[in-house]
């Protein structure tokens, strides 16, 4: 059976993806950016919850993956905090002005992962060649590679995520991701030879706010105050029942 790892924005997202029968949880931030480091608080707590393996986004901001010192140190510090709270792996991704994988800062982070799961993210969809930034990664000792092949969506990017699988040769792990949901879940695993899938399977969840002030925002004054995305446990049991 294909694993499934869902992007949980809180813990109440990642006992839904627990719940649903998802393997794995990239635990995040902001998902309406791409997803950031969460806080101490966020990662200890969803530690707690048993039967899941943990990773953990290392992404101090949104936006590009051009990282100066002050961020790259943010970074080694916050792959030792996950270590210390007990992730079991950390997702990072760092590139270089010109679009290659970002080798020096990248190796300092995986030495600060020390032993711990590493998988690159979706800043490997941004490169300017996929298959010499492959050869990189797994030169440098990484896990997995989360791709949507660097198209708009892992369903698109179904021709190249099968060459990066093939050139892997099972030195590395190709994930797709981006898109994936219950209906394409399968095809994609299929088509491309993959054996795990990434998806967000989120839903539109309601305040309970009863007192409502419209007219102010705290932030993106587009951006509803009074609703937010989390996992849907019954689109993860599905996805999980497709790939079965």
């Amino acid at each position: 059976m294909a694993i499934l790892e869902i992007c949980a924005g809180s813990v109440e997202s990642a006992v839904a993806a627990r719940d649903g029968g998802a393997a794995r949880i990239e635990l995040c931030a902001a998902l309406e950016i791409g997803g950031v480091t969460p806080s101490a608080g966020v990662i200890a707590e969803a530690r707690k919850i048993p039967g899941i393996t943990l990773n953990v986004i290392i992404r101090p901001r949104g936006g590009d993956f051009l990282y100066n010192e002050y961020e790259a140190a943010c970074m080694e510090q916050d792959i030792r905090t996950c270590k210390t709270l007990g992730a079991d792996g950390v997702v990072i991704g760092a590139l270089t002005a010109e679009g290659e994988i970002d080798t020096e800062l990248c190796s300092r982070l995986i030495s600060a992962a020390d032993g711990m799961s590493v998988t690159f993210h979706r800043a490997f969809d941004m490169c300017h060649d996929p298959r010499k930034a492959l050869e990189e990664l797994i030169s440098l000792g990484c896990h997995r590679v989360l791709t949507s092949g660097l198209s708009a969506t892992a369903e698109a990017g179904i021709p190249l995520l099968r060459e990066l699988v093939q050139q892997a040769d099972g030195r590395i792990i190709i994930m797709p991701g981006c898109g994936v949901n219950s209906g394409n879940a399968a095809r994609i695993l299929q088509t491309t030879g993959a054996t795990e899938i990434h998806a967000s399977a989120r839903k539109s969840v309601g305040s309970g706010m009863k007192f409502r002030h419209s007219g102010v925002s705290m932030g993106n004054p587009d951006c509803d105050e009074y609703a937010r995305k989390e996992t849907d446990v019954n689109e993860v049991k599905a996805i999980v029942d497709s790939i079965s």
